[in-house]
């Protein structure tokens, strides 16, 4: 397992630990993790080797703060628009190093995404 699959592992394990949250089929070839049917985060990218690994979440708070990070690709349109952040690893990239962010980055996504009733129920754990 590479470092890469190991984090989308690792993170999609937390991620299914939020409440109501399901795994489903992103796009064709992608992977999702979605809350009342709807996807707060993103994992792959066609044509994506195991040693790379690409992650769209939604992020209100933060999409503005971190377009400097060097793992942060520039979103366009639609994605752009409602403060989605597509973050890209590739073969050299440490993903692991950034493991802490990228899961507060899916929890604010949740948050985003979830209904309110699903979403306070994390503040109560």
């Amino acid at each position: 397992m590479t470092p890469h699959q190991q984090a989308e592992a690792e993170l999609t394990a937390y991620g299914l630990t939020l409440p109501g949250a399901e795994a489903s089929r992103g796009w064709d070839p992608t992977r999702a993790l979605d809350v009342n049917k709807k996807t707060f985060v993103i994992f792959g990218a066609r044509a994506e080797p195991l040693d790379e690994l690409t992650i769209t979440v939604k992020l209100p708070i933060s999409a503005e703060m971190v377009g400097d990070l060097y793992y942060v690709r520039e979103s366009r349109g639609w994605y752009k628009q409602h403060d989605w952040v597509i973050a890209h690893f590739g073969p050299d990239d440490d993903v692991l190093a950034e493991f802490d962010t990228l899961k507060a980055w899916l929890l604010q996504s949740y948050v985003a995404i979830a209904p309110k009733r699903l979403s306070r129920q994390i503040g109560a754990e």
